[in-house]
């Protein structure tokens, strides 16, 4: 019986860990910051402004490519 609590206390302790370090990479944030805190405005705002502007980068790059290309033909 004593092995039964000790294995249960432990599987429920390490679900709780999971959760946390789980939630924390699905949120793409440092492992032990707190999972609860909402992102401010200025964060959100940040990432999704270089989100942005790195894919505009990478499509403005494509685009040039391709215009070498047709000259260079």
């Amino acid at each position: 019986m004593k092995n039964i609590k000790i294995i249960m206390f432990g599987v429920v302790i390490g679900v709780a860990i999971g959760l946390w370090l789980g939630v924390n990479i699905g949120r793409e944030r440092p492992l032990l910051s707190n999972p609860f805190n909402k992102a401010s405005l200025n964060e959100q705002l940040k990432r999704v402004s270089g989100e942005t502007l790195e894919k505009s980068g990478r499509a403005l790059e494509k685009t040039g490519q391709e215009l070498q290309d047709k000259l260079s033909k």
